[in-house]
């Protein structure tokens, strides 16, 4: 009984320690910035950019927020598939941030 829970728990776990098989770098070494109307959407989206490793900066006027990133180092992400590897590397272009996706 223990052995078939044993063995259930790390089919279970074994995704979470898989290795990422994808890897996308990326950098943006000048300041870009969105224009924000929403302060939630605003809020998540420096939060991302901060846990992508990017410099920020937030003002507020004219009734809409301006995010200003940049990330001047290339950073990577590494993904455990192919499609997560291109949706992360086309939301960053979204971003214009340069991109390289290898596998």
């Amino acid at each position: 009984m223990f052995k078939r829970l044993l063995f259930a728990l790390s089919i279970t776990l074994l995704p979470t320690f898989a290795v990422a098989d994808e890897i996308v770098r990326y950098q943006l070494t000048e300041w870009k910035a969105k224009h924000i109307h929403d302060a939630k959407k605003a809020d998540t989206i420096m939060q991302t950019l901060k846990k992508l490793g990017c410099e920020l900066k937030k003002d507020q006027h004219n009734g809409h927020i301006d995010v200003k990133y940049r990330c001047v180092k290339w950073h990577e992400l590494k993904l455990n598939s192919h499609d997560d590897a291109h949706k992360w590397e086309k939301w960053l272009k979204e971003f214009n941030f340069k991109t390289e996706h290898k596998h």
